[in-house]
This record gives structure tokens, C-alpha cells and sequence, in this order.
């Protein structure tokens, strides 16, 4: 697809240069449109019948099934990637003296679940460090030992979007027997990705990010195994067996709807998000996934190109994502880095000693050239 035919369905004003996906998404314009209609007929609650509770929900599990390639009774909706480790926490056996994998500096949500896990099943974190020479993988799988008992990683590592071989990972963990749990965040939405050859025992992405949609909704993958037997976190009456039935909800049913639901949070139904969210997940889907990666993956190669050029340091085109990168400065960051993109409205993130760009199909060249024009004024 032509990458600057997608501009207009994003409200971004001239003189804007947003290359911040990874952080939090421009809102398309017909997310907008859904959110303003789901809220006004919130002002009109007779009008709801007890299938509405339901019916917006199905709708998004239907559509995320589909960006996943699970089908619908696999995902549960939740509403944070915090809740979906959670879940994966309180399900994987963990003994005493085992390990858990963690990537080095990963994302927060990840870190501070599994070091509780660690602490109340005596096992013991293993943080794992990227090799400059061979990048995250084979790391990752030098660090998985027939004691391993979880692993944790991204699809790619949200500081830089340096990648992980996702398939590799999985086939050991499962030599090992080990559960593997994905954080796709920073990946779902934008590049293709294969569930049913890695094989995750969980997988959480937000929704806000890559996958365009609102605040305060994400998604959680259940491999089959944990669709039969999980526990969830909180005990809500509408994953229930027959809780469309209001007539009949007294009656108290332990048994679950079918799949993952029963890992839904309370509240799913999220009469304003879900719409919000279906209209952006059916825009993705209209897309394409790999389309998407190949549309960003012309701008993330010309920003590489320029940071080469420029005396700049990049992962190897080997060792990155396609849709997001780093840029690192050999001396460090430039004292008024962060001033000089700001006046010239170019958006970015900072995130260590890197500057993550993850741009979208709603930027182009112009956007490249604005950016490399703020960094140069400073260095």
C-alpha cells in the first residue's frame, strides 16, 4: 500500500511529527466516531437489553482472534498487561530453586510480577543480557536450563526494538518444559506473529499502542491447556455459564464459558472502550499485518540509513524489529536532545540511553527528514 494513504484517517495537525507509536497511538478518526457514539447511547440505558452486555465484547474478542490468528475463545479481554502476567503468575508451576528468564531492563509490568512469583515459590530470577555480536536469542537460550521453569520475553524489547526469535524460544522452552509468556506490546498489530508454531502457554498486548485503540483495554491469549484448567484472578459473574440469562444469575454457576473467558476481568463488557477498540482492530485487519510491517519497515530502514550515515549507532539490521528502532550517540546523549525536538514539534521517545522512533502509516519521509534535522541541531 502506498505508506502516506493512510494520513487522513488520523486527526495529526500539520507541523506535527509524531513517531511515538510505541508510547501511545494517534487516535484514527473512526475510533473516535465509536467512542462518541458508544457514549451517547450509554445516556440512554432503557434502551440496552441483557444481550448488549455481551454482544460488544464478542464482537472485539471476534476481531482480536483474528489479529492473533486464535479465533475468538482464545483471548481474554483485560485491562492491562500487569492483569495478564498476573494471570500467567498465578497459573504456571513454579517450584522452589527454579528460574525464571527476564529479559535485561524489561518493560516494568513484567519484572515486578515475576520477582513476586520469585520471592513466594523461593525461585530465583535470571535476567538475561543482550550480546552485542549475536543480540537477544541466543542469550535468551543459553539462560534456559532444565530448571527453568518460566520465561518471559517480548517479541521485541521495548527500549530499541531490538528482536527475539520467537520460535526458537518457544521450541526450547518446550524441550525444557518451561512456560513461555509473551509481552507483545510492542510488537501485536505491526508485524505478523505465528502462535500457533511458538506456542505460548500466555501472550498480553495493550491496546493503545500498536494496535490503535483506547486506553484501558487489552488483550490475553490462553493457550488450550489453560483454557480447561486456569484459575482466574478475580471472580466475576459474567464469565459464568449462562450469564446472559439475568433471570437466572442467582443460581450461582462455578462452571466457565468456554475458553479463555474465564480469564475476562470484571466489567468487560466496557460498553465505550470496546467499540472504541473493534473499530481499530477492523482497520488493522483491513490493512493487514504484513503490509504494515512492510509499509513501516521502508521508513525504519531509512531512518537506519541516516543514523549509519550520521555517525550514529544501530542494532544490525539482523538483530532489529521492522517497525521501531534505536538510535544511540557514541559520546551519549546530546545535553539539549530533548529541547531541540520539542520546538521542532518532533515526537520521539527516550528510553534509556536510546531514542526509540516507531513510526506508523500515518508518517512519511518528511517526518524522517524533520527528525534527523532536530537531532542534528544539537549534536
Amino acid at each position: 500500500m502506498d505508506i502516506k494513504a493512510a494520513a487522513h484517517l488520523f486527526d495529526i495537525p500539520t507541523g506535527i511529527t509524531y513517531l511515538n507509536c510505541s508510547n501511545m497511538s494517534p487516535q484514527l478518526k473512526s475510533v473516535t466516531a465509536a467512542g462518541l457514539d458508544a457514549v451517547r447511547i450509554k445516556a440512554t440505558p432503557w434502551t440496552l437489553t441483557g444481550a448488549n452486555w455481551f454482544s460488544s465484547a464478542e464482537e472485539l474478542r471476534t476481531l482480536a482472534g483474528k489479529v492473533l490468528g486464535t479465533g475468538a475463545a482464545s483471548v481474554a479481554l483485560v485491562p492491562a498487561v500487569s492483569y495478564g502476567m498476573a494471570i500467567a503468575a498465578a497459573n504456571v508451576k513454579i517450584n522452589a530453586g527454579d528460574s525464571i528468564v527476564l529479559l535485561a531492563q524489561a518493560f516494568p509490568s513484567n519484572v515486578f510480577t515475576w520477582r513476586e512469583a520469585a520471592r513466594k515459590h523461593n525461585a530465583k530470577i535470571v535476567t538475561v543480557e543482550r550480546q552485542p555480536s549475536t543480540g537477544w536469542t541466543e542469550a535468551i537460550l543459553h539462560a534456559i536450563t532444565d530448571r527453568t521453569a518460566v520465561v518471559c520475553v517480548p517479541r521485541c524489547h521495548w527500549m530499541d526494538g531490538s528482536v527475539v526469535d520467537l520460535d526458537r524460544i518457544g521450541e526450547r522452552a518446550r524441550q525444557v518444559g518451561a512456560a513461555l509468556v509473551i509481552d507483545a506490546s510492542q510488537s501485536l498489530g505491526a508485524v505478523p506473529l505465528d502462535i500457533a508454531r511458538i506456542q505460548p502457554d500466555f501472550l498480553v498486548a495493550v491496546g493503545y499502542k500498536w494496535l490503535l485503540g483506547p486506553y484501558g483495554l487489552s488483550y490475553l491469549y490462553a493457550s488450550p491447556k489453560w483454557q480447561q484448567t486456569g484459575v482466574p484472578i478475580e471472580q466475576s459473574w459474567m464469565p459464568r455459564r449462562g450469564s446472559s440469562d439475568f433471570t437466572r444469575i442467582n443460581e450461582y454457576c462455578d462452571e466457565f464459558q468456554a475458553g479463555a473467558r474465564r480469564f475476562d476481568m470484571g466489567q468487560f463488557t466496557q460498553f465505550v472502550l470496546a467499540p472504541m477498540a473493534s473499530a481499530a482492530l477492523q482497520q488493522i485487519l483491513d490493512w493487514g499485518i504484513p503490509s504494515i510491517e512492510q509499509s513501516l519497515s521502508y521508513l525504519t530502514d531509512e531512518i537506519a540509513q541516516r543514523a549509519v550515515a550520521a555517525g550514529y549507532d544501530i542494532a544490525p539490521a539482523e538483530q532489529r524489529s521492522r517497525h521501531m528502532i534505536g538510535i544511540r550517540f557514541r559520546n551519549g546523549l546530546p545535553a539539549k536532545l530533548a529541547d531541540a525536538l520539542s520546538a521542532a514539534k518532533v515526537y520521539v521517545s527516550i528510553r534509556g540511553d536510546s531514542v526509540r522512533v516507531s513510526p506508523h502509516l500515518y508518517n512519511d519521509i518528511a517526518d524522517i527528514d524533520r527528525l534527523f534535522a532536530a537531532i542534528a541541531s544539537c549534536v
